[in-house]
């Protein structure tokens, strides 16, 4: 960048600050004052985001010699904190994205990165470009999925939405994340066999060519730059490899392929919330908004403390319990809970009432109910709910690879569960003909079905009848997220 002096910088903003069509021929040539310029200049001088020398060489008397005249020129802090603005800016104005575009984007690097592996010698500038792309990919996978769940956030706590622009959204949001859910579902299983067969096949190799590529350039290398290098490489790495492969926490994946479900029917209960609002004749919300408005508009002091008495029952009337015999004449009369207080059969007060402000009478407490064997009951039979569970996964994880009819016979508890396992599954199926592997709801099995070929249609015996249909062989698995037994 050329360095400029004084004038220049003040000749540069002053066409900047010129209207496009001036309205006059009176408005003043330059907005700003030269002082004010010097002055700033001076400042970012001293914060170091400029450099300044001194500027001789048009001088052609000397007075003009002996005159401070100064060369800036963006220091390398000034140029790091434009840069750091213009990513800043860039960043907050960028709409957040769940990209199934990079995923099938990463998969096919790593398909591109595996024959590189058996070069010989190995071509580091092909892996260091394949590296470099990977890499970038998967950090704007990340960047954009964390920038999208956070305004998804906003959007779920109805923050600078309106509800008639929120129920447009509604449908495309859930179709957005039913899509994303079942691409990324496909793309982790690819991704991490991919992953893995690469470790396998001496990863290790591409991370020191990209290495020796990062430093073809280098004018004075360190002596431990080929290695920082390296381990830059096998970092970005292992960041990779914990995005879509669990080890001892469930992988980033896993925890956004959560947080998107959850998304889902966090969605469903904003819109039941809006339909109440607008259907329920009880809104808190517009309840304490219109209170706030009626004590912006009290006329003084006193008002506002009759409105506060009035709005929260504060009044000396508010200790007052109806009795016995007013309900009694209130069901004769067949009075309506619309009934005006007029109009309405008068509360007879106690002459306790009267007296001592109080109709309760002193003496021991009323003796308290005992529960505890009914809620004895209720624990024992969750205990045994959650027995028989447990004992329906343990039975269908071990049965292994086989056929579906090979299940039976299925007592009513593993019936229920292989069904709600089946449904969930097939609902994730891309076509009628293709396997599937995907996770149960609660993201702790694993289910694989795989067509069989002129399988035709078979039977699985259960505890509530014949359950029918075409034949598949069926894999039910533990997860990573499955409670452990004791």
């Amino acid at each position: 960048m050329r360095a400029l002096s004084s004038p220049e910088i003040h000749a540069a903003l002053s066409v900047a600050t010129l209207p496009s069509e001036p309205s006059n021929s009176k408005f003043p040539v330059s907005a700003v004052d030269t002082e004010s310029i010097s002055s700033a200049l001076q400042q970012l001088r001293v914060w170091g985001n400029l450099d300044d020398t001194a500027d001789n060489a048009d001088a052609a008397t000397i007075e003009e010699f002996y005159q401070r005249r100064r060369l800036y020129q963006l220091s390398a802090a000034g140029e790091a904190a434009e840069q750091a603005l213009a990513i800043f800016t860039e960043y907050l104005h960028r709409p957040g994205e769940l990209q199934t575009a990079a995923l099938e984007d990463i998969g096919e690097l790593l398909d591109a990165l595996l024959p590189r592996l058996a070069d010989s010698p190995p071509d580091d500038a092909k892996l260091h470009q394949i590296l470099s792309a990977l890499v970038s990919r998967f950090e704007q996978l990340t960047s954009r999925a964390q920038s999208f769940m956070r305004g998804l956030q906003s959007t779920l706590e109805l923050h600078g939405i309106g509800i008639d622009a929120f129920l447009a959204y509604k449908e495309k949001l859930i179709d957005y994340l039913e899509k994303f859910i079942g691409e990324l579902v496909a793309a982790t299983s690819r991704i991490s066999e991919a992953l893995l067969l690469l470790e396998t096949c001496g990863i290790d190799l591409a991370f020191a060519a990209a290495a020796r590529r990062d430093l073809t350039d280098v004018l004075d290398p360190a002596p431990d730059a080929l290695e920082v290098a390296t381990q830059r490489w096998q970092q970005s790495w292992a960041g990779l490899r914990r995005w879509f492969i669990a080890g001892e926490t469930p992988s980033q994946a896993e925890l956004l392929r959560a947080r998107a479900r959850s998304a889902i029917p966090a969605l469903l209960t904003a819109v039941s919330q809006i339909n109440d609002r607008r259907t329920s004749r009880a809104d808190r919300t517009a309840d304490f908004s219109t209170l706030a408005r009626w004590f912006a508009e009290a006329p003084d002091e006193a008002a506002c403390h009759r409105l506060w008495r009035t709005a929260f029952a504060l009044a000396p009337a508010r200790h007052l319990r109806i009795n016995s015999e007013t309900l009694a004449e209130r069901s004769a009369r067949a009075e309506s809970p619309r009934t005006s207080w007029l109009e309405g059969t008068p509360v007879w007060l106690a002459p306790r009432l009267r007296q001592l402000g109080r109709t309760a009478s002193r003496g021991p407490a009323p003796a308290v109910i005992d529960r505890s064997v009914e809620k004895a009951h209720l624990r024992e039979l969750a205990r045994a709910q959650a027995v028989q569970i447990e004992r329906a996964r343990q039975y269908l994880i071990d049965s292994g690879r086989c056929h579906l009819a090979a299940l039976g016979p299925l007592n009513d508890a593993s019936f229920r569960l292989f069904l709600e396992l089946l449904g969930h599954a097939l609902t994730q199926r891309p076509d009628r003909i293709g396997p599937i592997d995907v996770e149960s709801a609660d993201g702790t099995l694993r289910i694989r079905l795989e067509p069989v070929a002129a399988g035709g249609e078979v039977t699985l015996t259960t505890a509530e009848g014949s359950f029918r249909g075409p034949d598949h062989w069926i894999t039910i698995a533990p997860t990573s997220l499955a409670p452990s037994v004791p």
